[in-house]
Formats: structure tokens, sequence, C-alpha cells
């Protein structure tokens, strides 16, 4: 089969890379990058950074680094911002949010750390309750506020001399937002912001800002904010990427790895309890009913897709998914995620799983967020618009086509992202199958 390379910018200047949110996750991606670039640390958990891939037969033994593969952005090249309701630099974040050991990972970057400022942030607390914060942006009107932002990015682009840039989201869930006519065109989501209409959240404003600019999206939280027509429809006329949304970091990556395990040997399920126990700023938001309720929402889909019901009724037909999301101060950013997960197998007799992981939430998501603004600024630069479910990988509830549904399942996750690195760079799809070894 002939294949050609897709055209694709190369990846020369800087890339400005703006955190809406500069808490856990962002000061935790910013002290880590700062710290591999000076040799202090290796950037494990990065698959745009240590992974490899699969190229032709598998007697060919080809399988480079994803780095040395397809242009990717050099770790040098980013500068980093951001936008937060608490004026903390990245410096006072990452002590403040207790991620990193103060003198290992944090003195040692410092300087670097104190000089990103962040921006004052849209922020309403009527969206985010369990929050407050005093670097917050006048103005009531949302078009004026959206405005703002879009001064803020243009402002950074040219102040840090950047030729590219990309905004991700990794800012506080907000709370639960059913989609509705202000979501349905580009149209009707203006005439929305000019109204001041409560159907567009925060969120929202920094979306539409930064694809009106001309700069891809990211959403990082389980909140309504790309995945809306109005959005998709700014990002495909302005010609840039998007994805999203709620970083696939924990309890939901066991999850999508456990379930096609079930399904691929046809073993029943009953029912699967999840419950986890966090102290960080995100474990304060989802302590509000409201906000819990966005997030139960990005968590609790996965399983159905993945299981198929409707295909396999005596398997999955009746099975009782529970989920919840404590917060308990004392574990911080140490998150814990207990499953307890009922299957049943041949002539129905019952079995266990049980699953107690103990992660770190931000040392987790960190990574991630490295992935996405990689592989996001290189979809930016093969040209590729609209929603990058390529990157569904990524997250817990991810976005797709509207007539299609969402692929949960991580190793379908892993095959899609890796086949579309081949099919930029004109290598053949690996099937698997075994006859690609045959003459």
């Amino acid at each position: 089969m002939e294949t050609s390379q897709h055209p694709i910018a190369p990846a020369t200047g800087r890339l400005g890379v703006l955190f809406v949110g500069l808490g856990a996750v962002a000061s935790t991606v910013i002290a880590g990058v700062e710290l591999i670039k000076r040799g202090l640390a290796e950037p494990v958990g990065s698959l745009a950074q240590m992974g490899t891939i699969r190229l032709g037969k598998r007697t060919e033994d080809r399988a480079p680094l994803i780095p040395d593969f397809v242009p990717l952005a050099d770790l040098d090249q980013l500068v980093f911002g951001a936008w937060d309701p608490i004026s903390d630099t990245a410096y006072e974040a990452a002590i403040r949010c207790g991620v990193l050991d103060r003198y290992t990972h944090i003195e040692p970057i410092a300087a670097a750390l104190k000089e990103i400022e962040p921006m004052p942030a849209v922020f309403d607390q009527q969206y985010v309750r369990r929050l407050s914060g005093t670097n917050v942006k006048p103005g009531a009107g949302k078009r004026e506020l959206a405005e703002a932002l879009r001064d803020d990015i243009r402002n950074f682009k040219a102040a840090n001399d950047c030729d590219r840039m990309v905004v991700i989201l990794c800012a506080s869930t907000e709370v639960f937002i059913e989609p509705g006519p202000a979501h349905q065109s580009l149209e009707a989501f203006e005439a929305a912001l000019d109204a001041n209409d409560e159907a567009v959240p925060p969120s929202m404003l920094y979306a539409y800002a930064a694809l009106k600019e001309g700069v891809a999206f990211i959403n990082g939280a389980p909140s309504l904010t790309t995945d809306v027509p109005a959005m998709t429809e700014l990002a495909h006329t302005a010609g840039v990427p998007l994805s999203g949304k709620d970083f696939k970091t924990g309890q939901t990556l066991v999850k999508t790895v456990l379930a096609p395990m079930l399904k691929a040997r046809m073993l029943g399920l009953a029912g699967w309890y999840s419950t986890n126990i966090l102290g960080n700023r995100d474990g304060e938001v989802l302590d509000d009913p409201d906000s819990f309720r966005t997030k139960e929402k990005a968590k609790l889909g996965v399983l159905e897709h993945i299981l198929q019901p409707s295909l396999y009724p005596e398997l999955y037909g009746d099975f009782h998914h529970k989920v919840r999301i404590n917060y308990y101060p004392p574990r911080g950013d140490n998150k814990e995620g207990w499953d307890n997960i009922d299957i049943f197998g041949w002539l129905g007799y019952p079995m266990q799983i049980k699953v107690n992981f103990l992660c770190r939430d931000s040392i987790l998501a960190a990574p991630l967020v490295l992935d996405l603004v990689l592989f996001t600024d290189l979809a930016q630069r093969a040209g590729l618009t609209g929603t990058q479910e390529w990157l569904s990988l990524y997250f817990k509830s991810p976005q797709h086509a509207p007539d299609s549904y969402p692929e949960h399942d991580l190793f379908i996750q892993q095959t899609k992202l890796k086949n579309t690195l081949r099919w930029l760079m004109g290598e053949e799809q690996i099937t698997h199958l075994e006859m690609e070894n045959e003459d």
C-alpha cells in the first residue's frame, strides 16, 4: 500500500503554553519540564518523550522513539503562562500544593518558577462555589471578559516572542450545566455572550477566546466547555484543533484497562463500586454536590461504552455502577481509589476483583498534560482542525464526532493515537494481522 507523508509545518520558534489554573497540576507540569530541561529528572509517564512506535513488519525491527519519529516541539521551546484567581506565582503554588519536595524539586528551579505570575482570571463563584480569589478580572459582561482574555493571549504571545500557542484548562470543576440553545451554534453562543447568559460559564469564555485567536484549546476538566456544537463550529472556522474532556489519570484509567479484559473474555459484571478520597483543591471543589455531578457524569459513562450492554445483555445488561468522591484534607494530593468489582463466570459463578490504587494525582496528570500540549501543537502544525479523537487516550470523557460514540478502551485509544502518528508521517497502519509478516 502506497502512503505519503502529511504536510506538517516545522516546529520552529517558541511554543507558548497558557494554563487556565495555576494549581497543583499546572505547577507540577512547569516544575517537571524545568527540571527535565536541566537534566535533573526524566520525563517518566510521557508517551511523547519516552514512548516508541513500531513501524512496518515485526521482522523489520523498526521502533524509533516517538520524538525521533514525529516533529514535536522541543522542551526548550516551551514558554509558560497562566491565569488564576489566586495570585500565587508558580513557585508559591508548587509549595502550597505540596505535591513536590521543596528542596529536591522546587528550590533548584525557583528562579524560573517565580517568574510565572498568573494573570487575573475570569472567575465566578456561582460556577465553582468552594473556591474564592482576589486575582480576578473586573467587568460584569461576558463579552467584555472574553475580549479581555483575547487581549491576554495576544499580549503574552508578543511579550514572549511565541510563534504558536496552546491553551490548556486545568481549572476546577464547574457546576453541572446541561447543553442548551445557547450552545447549538456559534451565532447562538455569541448572542448568549452579549446577553450574559448563565449557560456560558467561565471555562467557555477561555475556550472561545483561544479559538477566536486561532489558538488550540484543551479541556482537562469535566466541565461543559468545548463539547458543544458552537465550539466545534468555531474550531473548524478558526482552523485549529481542540480536545477534551477531563484528564484520565487514576481510577478511570484503571477502569479502561480492566473493563476491556472482562469484555475480551466474555466475563459478566454484576456491579462496580468506586470510591476516592483526596484532599487537594480538586477534592474541596468536588465536595459541592453540583460540581460532583459534573465529575460523576464524566466517570460513569466509561463502563457503558466499553461493555456495550445492548450487544451483551446477558453479561452487562443489569450491572450496578456507583462512584463516590470524598474530600479528606489530610491526604492532600495523594489520592486513594478503591474499587470493588463483582463479576461472574462460567455457569454464573460469582467472583470479585478488588483494587486499591494509592496514586499521586498531579504526578499522573503532569506527563499527560505535556503529551497533550506537544501532540496538540503537532496537530495544529499539520492543519488538523476540530475535535482530535486520536487524543482520547488522555481523557475520561473523550470528545467525539456528534454522529458517533466515544471510544474508552485504553488499548483501542493507544492504537488510534499511534496509527494517527503513522498516518501523519506516511507510514502504513499497524493492524496486527499475522499475514502482514508473510510475503
